[in-house]
């Protein structure tokens, strides 16, 4: 099912078409003009790829626009780029920076619901699983010069588990131990830290078990944030606020909450672990 991000890029992307057909040209009389590849065209015309502001200036420039839709079309750019950055455009400005970035939202927040697939949740990582974790983030998008810095953020960012006025439920695979990031010996001491981690006042700590049915196909992780959900993916990052969508992922987070393991089914499930992590 298409995002409103989508939506938003291909009606972008129809705007974009709708110009280059006032010039009479069609894609690729038109990409030989930019000095583009035909399919550089077609992509933006069709919502695949999003522009760059480089190539927005271009593409206005090729269709001699006024200065009111150059303004206009750089301003919905503009809002795109918000609902979507590349993990390289993140990187740029280091780990340590991502990371503040998520120090400042979520103490700022009143609802945080993490559903992580592949991952222990953020907020209950240990020190070394998080180098781990963040060294194979690097290593396909660089930045890796502030994997210490970027870890002492992380760190922080778990004091708001130990302050109350908060929701917060963290919900995560099984899967993400029988897969793990780090070597054996790092992952025990993860599985240790989710154990102690059960209980904490006001945290919901919950682990949805290998061969549960569960109630809806769990497609991604993701982050619900007061009234956003942020989904990563492997090259960046989705910010949706549309009231339905978000709404959306509550009603499936509810759903894959009720096929969890919580409490002592919970601490059951993760002693199982022990062996295979320590071993």
């Amino acid at each position: 099912m298409a995002t409103s991000f989508d939506r938003a890029r291909a009606e972008f992307g129809e705007e974009l078409r709708r110009l280059r057909e006032s010039t009479t040209l069609n894609g690729k009389e038109f990409a030989n003009r930019l000095g583009w590849n035909a399919p550089k065209v077609s992509k933006l015309e069709t919502g695949k790829q999003t522009a760059s502001q480089d190539d927005l200036n271009a593409w206005l420039a090729a269709c001699s626009v006024s200065e009111e839709t150059a303004a206009h079309l750089t301003v919905r750019l503009s809002a795109l780029n918000e609902q979507y950055v590349t993990w390289k455009a993140k990187v740029r400005a280091g780990h340590a920076s991502r990371q503040q970035e998520s120090v400042e939202r979520e103490a700022a927040a009143r609802l945080i619901r993490a559903v992580d697939v592949g991952v222990v949740p953020g907020l209950l990582q240990t020190p070394e699983y998080a180098r781990h974790v963040l060294l194979a983030h690097a290593n396909i998008h660089g930045g890796g010069q502030d994997i210490t810095a970027a870890i002492r953020a992380r760190m922080r960012r778990q004091e708001i588990l130990y302050e109350p006025g908060r929701t917060i439920e963290l919900l995560m695979t099984e899967s993400a131990l029988l897969h793990p990031v780090a070597p054996q010996e790092v992952m025990a001491g993860q599985v240790h830290r989710l154990m102690a981690a059960i209980g904490t006042p006001n945290v919901r700590v919950g682990i949805l078990p290998v061969r549960v049915r569960l109630p809806y196909m769990l497609m991604h992780g993701y982050w619900i944030v007061d009234d956003v959900v942020m989904i990563e993916t492997v090259t960046g990052e989705l910010s949706m606020i549309d009231p339905d969508e978000v709404a959306t992922y509550n009603k499936v987070t509810d759903m894959l909450w009720a096929a969890a393991a919580e409490s002592d089914a919970a601490r059951e499930l993760l002693v199982r672990q022990l062996p295979a992590a320590g071993s």
